[in-house]
């Protein structure tokens, strides 16, 4: 049963459940993209029954996705397509009940066995997030958000990038998971 209760400019949003629609998802899903990339990025979002779809196909590099309805606060994301497939098996495994740990290990493992291919160039991911307190479903309004960028580089280490292991001042860069598939630069604005 799909019940509307607020529309603003074509933007409609659902009664409990909350499952924003479609065009609302897309709009809050681009909070996380660069604005050169957001008229271009390709958007997945939920169905009235909180399954991952597509809800745009894009003509760039960059894949955005909702706010997942089942988790609390508020949080986005767009990565470089290049992404998709070690992102993809992520939600598949947390899907499937297992730990971050578990996750982690899960796709090292399949890393290295060549069953999950990481990109060979560094490939980004921007989160933007916020508490529960500052997202207003109704709306569609976010208040304090916190945009944080990411660049993968598979396997780097502090050696080969010269970068310290933790944040040593606010927004400067730092590598996180150093030596695994998942080594990242972690850039943390405020």
């Amino acid at each position: 049963m799909l019940l509307i209760i607020f529309c603003v400019a074509k933007i409609c949003l659902f009664a409990q459940g909350t499952v924003p629609a479609p065009a609302t998802q897309i709009k809050l899903a681009l909070l996380a993209a660069p604005d050169d990339k957001k008229e271009g990025a390709t958007v997945y979002g939920y169905s009235s029954n909180k399954e991952l779809i597509l809800l745009r196909k894009g003509t760039n590099e960059l894949i955005c996705l909702s706010d997942d309805p089942a988790e609390p606060g508020f949080s986005v994301a767009c990565y470089h397509r290049d992404l998709d497939a070690f992102m993809k098996r992520g939600r598949d495994l947390r899907k499937a009940g297992k730990s971050q740990e578990e996750v982690f290990n899960t796709r090292e493992q399949e890393v290295k066995e060549g069953k999950l291919i990481m990109p060979k160039m560094p490939t980004s991911l921007f989160v933007y997030s916020a508490k529960a307190k500052d997202y207003d479903s109704i709306k569609a309004e976010v208040k304090n958000g916190y945009l944080r960028s990411v660049i993968y580089i598979p396997y780097a280490t502090s050696e080969s990038t010269g970068l310290p292991l933790k944040p040593e001042a606010p927004g400067m860069p730092w590598l996180m998971n150093p030596g695994t598939h998942g080594a990242h630069i972690m850039i943390n604005p405020k």
